[in-house]
């Protein structure tokens, strides 16, 4: 990030509440899969949207904390024939989770009913779900479902993408530790209150 994008991040963060929302919704996430029992963490999108991105962070934290449980599985609404095992899994996953797994469903927008139904089946089977959504308000749907939710479109007006980013940056850190996102505060209060640099 240059200068000028972490200086404008810091003045849309600041007294928002943001970080510490994202740090609650992070640390439910890293906790759900370090529990006594804890199984898979299912990663999945809308029809419209898949998480490629958040998938890819997932699994970098998951190496570099060594919280292995962190990595996810990625279920898609239509794998193509041919896919690789890896991501071959499909939606009956959610119907077979049960107690022990983490859902995490990633929706910008609406989430639809066949995906709301089977996010109810892992439910009603004892799987944690949390939901990171841009739905304007928690009633019904998705945010009816979700033992706990971070709804990007009413906790700040940061981009979906940057919100994935700074929940998979935050899953990563141990408890008492700082996080990156402590760091990126610090960053830009430096580079936000130096002198200018004329390389720069």
């Amino acid at each position: 990030m240059d200068a000028v994008r972490v200086s404008a991040l810091r003045e849309r963060l600041a007294g928002t509440g943001w970080l510490e929302a994202v740090g609650g919704f992070a640390g439910s996430l890293r906790r759900s899969v370090q529990r006594r029992g804890a199984g898979t963490l299912l990663l999945v999108g809308t029809e419209a949207y898949e998480p490629w991105h958040l998938a890819a962070h997932l699994a970098d934290e998951a190496a570099w904390s060594a919280v292995p449980r962190l990595a996810p599985t990625l279920l898609r609404h239509r794998p193509p024939a041919g896919a690789p095992a890896h991501l071959a899994y499909d939606l009956r996953r959610l119907t077979e989770a049960g107690r022990g797994a983490t859902v995490l469903v990633v929706a910008p927008e609406a989430a639809g009913a066949p995906l709301l139904e089977r996010v109810h089946d892992a439910r009603r089977h004892g799987a944690t779900v949390l939901a990171l959504d841009g739905a304007p308000t928690a009633a019904g749907d998705l945010g009816g479902l979700a033992h706990e939710r971070l709804a990007v479109g009413t906790a700040a007006e940061e981009p979906f993408d940057l919100a994935q980013h700074l929940v998979s940056a935050a899953a990563g850190r141990p408890a008492g530790r700082r996080s990156a996102l402590d760091r990126l505060a610090d960053l830009a209060g430096r580079l936000t209150s130096a002198p200018g640099l004329s390389r720069w």
